[in-house]
């Protein structure tokens, strides 16, 4: 009997997801993590309302959701100033990169990132045959005159460039970005991912001037809005180019109970400021904590901290696999020389308590080689 007739390129690729996920990790391990610190979640949790809408939408998850996903996007519209035009909903930032790399990027074309920003970018890229071209990190920031280099070197159709960044937390001002976007080559598109947007300084995100024909700036309910395990995210960009993506996309990817959960969240900004505030304290006591351990805490936009070990990628791991064997899940940076350091998700006190009482013994080990 013969086996599916696979294409050549999925023959190529090889079958793994960009992230282990935190469950394989426990079911490997053979028991829960004590504190899930390593996948940028929301700790904190989403807005009650957004709870309660959750369980009102339930009674109805028979029905299909909005394929025009109307409500969430006129909500979207008004709370940004913008038309529902600008904006498409997806099934969370991951899902729409997937859209906009199908859209954009054939067999072969050039696309251009950081070595070592977002690997479920790249996943996206290698899966339609794209011809990934990185460019290195700068003092652990994300180079965006390299990038515009490097797009222009190769005849780019796609950048993607993150702000503020993810794994490192630090983020370049509105102004540089707007610079980025004067520069960007005839033809080639950016994708800006502003994940961490509510997270940020306000001086780190330039206003919304959505005429720009090859810009798209995205958005997330998994971060600050708490609502990670449901995948609602949402693009920004000229109308024509929203409109493209109608071409391509899942039009029933977004479930009523998810659409419903995200509009109550947004509906609820005094939950959503309360915790960036909590977040912000949460970022000031893990860095409290690595200096305690002789750390240092690098500067940071988002709601992670990564915290410089002070040796080489070798001890980080070390490090990490230690904070892991108790329970302590956190996450690293995979290419040199930012692998010298752990990434650890904002979270409320209990959570942070057992971190700083892992973390000392998990450096004790990695340094004695245990």
């Amino acid at each position: 009997m013969t086996a599916p007739r696979y294409t050549d390129l999925a023959h190529s690729l090889p079958s793994t997801v960009p992230f282990v996920g935190p469950e394989t990790q426990e079911r490997g391990r053979g028991s829960a993590f004590a504190a899930r610190l390593g996948a940028n979640e929301s700790v904190f949790g989403p807005s009650p309302r957004a709870i309660a809408a959750m369980a009102g939408a339930a009674h109805d998850a028979w029905m299909y959701g909005d394929p025009e996903v109307h409500d969430l996007r006129a909500a979207l519209a008004a709370h940004h100033a913008i038309a529902p035009g600008n904006i498409i909903v997806g099934e969370g930032i991951d899902g729409l990169l997937g859209y906009l790399v199908r859209l954009l990027v054939g067999p072969g074309d050039a696309v251009v990132t950081s070595n070592g920003a977002y690997p479920t970018f790249n996943y996206h890229v290698a899966g339609f045959g794209g011809a990934l071209h990185k460019v290195p990190y700068t003092d652990d920031f994300e180079d965006p005159d390299a990038l515009i280099a490097k797009a222009a070197e190769v005849d780019a159709k796609l950048i993607y460039f993150a702000n503020p960044d993810n794994p490192m937390g630090n983020w370049h001002s509105a102004e540089t970005v707007q610079r980025m976007i004067a520069r960007l080559p005839e033809g080639c598109v950016l994708a800006l991912d502003e994940a961490y947007a509510d997270t940020a300084p306000a001086d780190a995100i330039p206003p919304l001037d959505l005429t720009h024909p090859r810009v798209i700036r995205f958005r997330t309910f998994s971060k600050a809005y708490g609502l990670a395990g449901l995948r609602v995210g949402y693009g920004l960009a000229e109308a024509d180019f929203i409109t493209s993506f109608g071409k391509i996309r899942n039009h029933f990817g977004m479930g009523r109970v998810a659409q419903a959960a995200a509009l109550a969240a947004l509906e609820d900004q005094a939950y959503l400021t309360d915790t960036i505030v909590r977040i912000a304290a949460a970022r000031d006591r893990i860095s409290a904590i690595a200096r305690d351990n002789g750390l240092t805490p690098l500067p940071s936009a988002t709601n992670f901290v990564t915290i410089d070990c002070g040796r080489d990628g070798d001890f980080a791991r070390a490090t990490l696999a230690a904070l892991v064997a108790q329970g302590i899940l956190v996450r690293m940076p995979f290419v040199a020389p930012q692998d010298r350091c752990i990434r650890v998700s904002c979270a409320p006190d209990p959570a942070l308590d057992k971190f700083a009482e892992a973390l000392p013994v998990a450096l004790q080990r990695a340094a004695s080689g245990d």
